[in-house]
């Protein structure tokens, strides 16, 4: 049975309204200028363009909420049931209804109590591994007896063993704990070995952090709700660049209290604080909708109707998220299965190459800024301004591509907001005042990340709960990799200005604007040919299909792919 329950999801094919769910339409029908449809429902004569400026649709609170899905039609929702192992299988009830209060205000509940928290737990993430950059405004290598290279190679170390550990472990809490220890204990770095021993720990206990949250996020929203979660996701990995220049700003004001460096002081004391947020989470994460109870929080956060509204929601959304338990291994054989589902790799290629224009610029900012004359503290705040601009950038770019339901285009957009940049860097005369330097890369580095979209992309993509675990490592290991080759494009030889570098900036650069176009073909291909097989068959053939067919997640005929 485990194919029957590994098919459809927000982008599977529509089919017919059955008796049921026509039921359930005149239970509350609205009136004639109250929008009924999903945005997924949506008449094709609305252009997608023109949907942008209708805003969020409008519900009468007491309007049923209970969307139409495969489980409105007996034979279906035989074929989608959950997995017997499903945690919140005690709360799957097909007949059960709700409106649109109930359901949005819980939405908003679990907001506060999932959204925020992952947040908090993402700044901890950046904050530790991204505070080496503060520590080079406050002559960290020169402390070290460090070149450039050596910070390459610190930082390749790091990204490696990130990639390595990339697999979901669903240890959050344990994972920072045991990383804000060693992020700390750089505090008594004394030289190479103790650099490179300790970035390498860092990765290995951070890497799986990402793509775990993902997953545990996914757990909780709809497919159409999940991208704008994951944009406030990398929003607060962002705001994280706002607030460690001003910690830092601070903190490295710490140089010479005790006779040590003001750099020790900052790795030991945000080691302390992320510290602190891990203790945290383990009194914070609920594992599932209906596993909220703990002898710490005896009522839990939602009461039995509240979790059928949870669960049902998401189950009429994506069938798929039942046919598996939350704590059910991936084994060698299912991850196999799911590294091999090849119609996700056009987007695993993407996350190879399409920040690479915008990460050496980004890296090395504050050494850059430090070469421009500017002094440790003005280094650290001249990099606030261009993350606060790219975060709302991201926002914006990643509400669109829903609004708008384009992924490629947009992240088409990007690439050319990279161009010009890239090729001015490339060609700055030597005497270029350094604030028309510092104007030029705050613009390259305010672009608006397509990340967070893709992420959601892929996510939407993969089409059942193995498959979705595997792919958000799998392209996050892709982003890892994208970093490692970020960080050796700008070498110690190249410096200060990086032609060679650059001009390699402008070749990637030109490189992501082909993939881009090539992968919104694919997808548009692929979705043509299913339409084109799919509608050839008669009702029967499609049940048929349905019942008996061996392909799963995004190989099944009735699903299309988001592009």
């Amino acid at each position: 049975m485990a194919t029957k329950h590994e098919g459809i999801t927000i982008n599977a094919v529509p089919d017919t309204a059955s008796s049921s769910s026509d039921e359930l339409r005149r239970e509350k029908a609205p009136p004639k200028e109250v929008i009924e449809a999903t945005a997924a429902d949506q008449p094709a004569s609305v252009h997608p363009i023109l949907s942008l400026f209708k805003g969020k649709q409008k519900h009468r609170p007491d309007e049923i909420a209970t969307q139409p899905s495969v489980f409105d039609d007996p034979v279906k929702a035989e074929q989608f049931k959950p997995s017997p192992r499903y945690e919140n299988i005690h709360r799957f009830d097909p007949s059960f209804k709700w409106t649109w209060q109930e359901e949005e205000k819980l939405v908003k509940r679990i907001d506060w109590k999932v959204t925020a928290w992952a947040c908090i737990a993402f700044f901890a993430l950046d904050l530790d591994r991204s505070n080496l950059s503060q520590a080079n405004t406050d002559n960290f290598l020169e402390d070290m007896g460090f070149s450039t290279n050596d910070f390459n190679y610190g930082n390749t170390v790091f990204l490696v063993s990130f990639l390595l550990a990339e697999l979901p472990s669903q240890l959050i809490p344990t994972q920072m704990v045991l990383w804000s220890i060693v992020a700390g204990s750089q505090f008594w770095l004394r030289g190479r070995s103790s650099f490179l021993a300790t970035r390498a720990l860092l990765g290995l206990l951070q890497g799986g952090f990402i793509p775990d949250l993902i997953l545990y996020l996914s757990y909780f929203y709809k497919g159409t709700e999940l991208p704008f979660r994951l944009a406030l996701f990398w929003m607060a990995n962002r705001l994280t660049d706002v607030i460690s220049p001003l910690l830092a700003y601070g903190l490295l004001r710490l140089r010479g209290y005790h006779g040590y460096e003001g750099w020790r002081w900052l790795f030991l004391i945000e080691g302390i604080l992320t510290f602190l947020i891990g203790i945290w989470s383990w009194f914070m994460m609920a594992p599932s909708p209906t596993q909220t109870k703990a002898w710490y929080r005896p009522e839990g956060w939602f009461n039995e109707r509240e979790e059928k509204i949870l669960v049902n929601r998401i189950l009429r959304d994506d069938p798929s998220k039942g046919d598996m338990h939350n704590r059910q291994g991936i084994t060698l054989k299912m991850l196999w299965k799911s590294l091999a589902d090849y119609h996700l790799w056009p987007i695993y290629t993407i996350g190879l190459t399409f920040g690479i224009p915008a990460g050496p610029p980004e890296k090395y900012l504050t050494l850059t800024l430090r070469a421009l004359g500017f002094d440790t503290f003005n280094s650290n705040l001249l990099s606030i301004p261009a993350q606060v601009a790219t975060t709302i950038n991201m926002l914006v770019l990643t509400y669109l591509s829903e609004i708008i339901n384009q992924r490629a285009l947009l992240g088409l957009f990007t690439e050319f907001w990279y161009l010009p940049c890239v090729v001015a860097l490339a060609v700055l005369p030597e005497n270029t005042p350094r604030w028309g330097t510092y104007a030029l890369i705050t613009v390259l580095l305010s672009y608006p990340s397509p990340h967070p979209m893709q992420v959601g992309w892929s996510s939407r993509n993969s089409n059942t709960v193995r498959t979705r675990t595997v792919s958000a490592a799998a392209y996050n290991i892709a982003v890892q990799l994208q970093s490692i080759i970020s960080s050796n494009i700008y070498r110690d030889n190249d410096k200060p200005l990086y032609r060679r570098g650059n001009r390699v900036l402008i070749g990637i650069n030109c490189l992501n604007i082909v993939i881009y176009v090539a992968v919104k073909f694919y997808y548009v291909y692929q979705n043509k040919r299913r339409d084109k097989l799919w509608n050839a068959m008669n009702p029967e053939e499609q049940n048929s299909y349905r019942e008996d067919t061996k392909d799963e997640g995004s190989k099944r005929l009735d699903f299309r792919f988001a592009s």
